[in-house]
């Protein structure tokens, strides 16, 4: 139970938030050497002695990974820099075997740009973009009992850093912006946005102040979260962790420049070691690279994207005629899309799809199913909208049909039939159905025909019965409203 507590606590103040995502770049080589950044490979296998750090080893550039970056700042209207420098960060621990990350500080690739979610109200947020930066991914700690080992496969996979303005305001807005991130690095296709393999993952920069105040307060960094469901519960603990602290008077105490980690387990966020400022990583420029210098023609290249998830969800609006919501619905991810595209290439109807695909099809997912691994192709799933469409069967039937194709690779004519569910459009069956049911109850077509219109349902529902759901609704409704007139 929410504690009353926090609910006017957050009436009171307000969340200032900032957020650093990491995206691995989906190149087939590391950022600065030629080994091979595939996923789950056996430890220390992909690794030289660039990525190594061993002695006079030099690294070189991968040019993929700097188109990626320019095409990203293309999609959020942000400046791409024609000169950024390579810096060293310096710092010690066990995955990160040169005692420096390369990345960038002072001159980004990109910089200024821009992305807007929706808010709750439907209210349309800039959220600013600060910086994107290209920069190396360390190595990963393996806690094996009283043992700790290294692996270096993702030593040196190129990743791009993107830094949010302190403009979001709750772990709504939080959840919002990341959903379009993901999408849009997606539509991009410069990474796979992994997040169970920490191909996109975050850190959190939140601080709280009292509404109407524009002063910035003690930041607290929470680190590399991979889940939007567990980054909305860590900010909803720590926003009101800063809030209680503020409250008893122990803000200054409680409250301080630091890195948490947040606890699935428990559910809260919890003390991880002081926060670095920028000066203790003394960045000075990488002696062994040489500034970045982007032509024109890379920049030119560079806009030749494709179209993003609002540019999508307006065409949808306007070439299919489908509400705004269910449009942004579909554009939520691109997979969500292709499907549906591949449905109307199939010739359903985008109406139709819309709630087939969206409703229908995802509220039979079970745990592992997703629209990327669907038992359902789209191809089959147009196939079933168009039997309902073409009169074959009824939407209720067809609800029964798609149950069995989730665990079923046979065909949907064949499914139909096998089920017995094969509407009756046959108008002579139909009426003497219908004849029948009137036959048999003359009380209640007199009362219809004086007036009591809300019987044709009954009549509507008898003959359906009778039918055992077989036959088709539009044409029981025609027969009947022309008998009973």
């Amino acid at each position: 139970m929410v504690k009353i507590t926090h609910i006017l606590g957050l009436l009171m103040f307000e969340a200032v938030i900032g957020l650093e995502v990491h995206i691995q770049l989906n190149t087939k080589t590391k950022i600065f050497c030629s080994c091979a950044t595939s996923f789950g490979e056996e430890a220390n296998k992909n690794v030289c002695p660039v990525c190594l750090g061993l002695p006079g080893a030099l690294p070189v550039l991968n040019k993929e990974a700097l188109k990626k970056a320019i095409s990203f700042g293309h999609a959020i209207n942000a400046t791409v820099n024609k000169k950024s420098i390579f810096n060293r960060k310096n710092y010690f621990y066990p995955d990160l075997p040169k005692g420096y990350q390369i990345s960038q500080f002072e001159i980004p690739i990109v910089e200024n740009g821009e992305i807007f979610i929706k808010k709750e109200d439907g209210e349309l947020k800039r959220i600013g973009v600060t910086r994107a930066h290209l920069e190396e991914d360390a190595g990963k700690n393996i806690h094996d009992g009283e043992k700790s080992k290294v692996d270096l496969n993702r030593a040196g996979t190129p990743l791009l850093e993107i830094v949010s303005e302190p403009d979001l305001r709750d772990s709504n807005e939080v959840v919002s912006y990341l959903k379009k991130l993901h999408a849009i690095v997606r539509y991009l296709d410069i990474s796979d946005a992994n997040m169970q393999e920490g191909s996109f993952r975050c850190d959190v920069n939140v601080s709280i102040r009292p509404k109407g105040d524009e002063k910035l307060y003690t930041r607290v960094e929470i680190k590399n979260m991979n889940s939007f469901k567990f980054i909305q519960k860590a900010l909803e603990y720590e926003i009101n962790r800063q809030i209680d602290a503020w409250e008893d008077g122990v803000y200054e105490d409680e409250v301080y420049q630091e890195t948490r980690l947040f606890d699935v387990d428990s559910g809260k966020t919890r003390s991880m070691r002081g926060k670095e400022d920028s000066a203790d990583y003394r960045y000075f420029p990488d002696p062994d690279l040489l500034p970045v210098v982007v032509s024109d023609e890379m920049i030119e290249e560079g806009k030749n994207i494709p179209e993003l998830p609002d540019e999508k969800m307006q065409r949808y609006v306007k070439e299919f005629g489908i509400k705004e919501y269910d449009a942004s619905v579909l554009t939520s991810s691109l997979e969500m899309a292709n499907y549906f595209e591949q449905m109307i290439d199939e010739g359903a109807s985008p109406k139709s799809s819309v709630t087939w695909l969206s409703v229908e099809l995802q509220g039979r997912f079970r745990d592992g199913e997703s629209i990327e691994n669907s038992p359902v192709s789209p191809k089959d799933l147009a196939k079933l909208v168009k039997r309902i469409e073409d009169g074959t069967i009824s939407g209720k039937a067809a609800k029964d049909v798609l149950d069995k194709m989730m665990d079923s690779s046979d065909d949907v004519d064949d499914i139909i039939e096998k089920l017995g569910l094969k509407q009756i459009s046959d108008d002579s069956l139909i009426e003497q159905m219908v004849d029948e049911i009137l036959s048999q109850n003359e009380d209640k077509v007199a009362e219809y025909k004086a007036g009591k219109d809300k019987l044709l349902g009954f009549f509507v529902g008898q003959v359906m019965k009778a039918s055992k759901g077989s036959a088709n609704p539009a044409v029981v409704n025609k027969i009947l409203k022309s008998k009973l007139s």
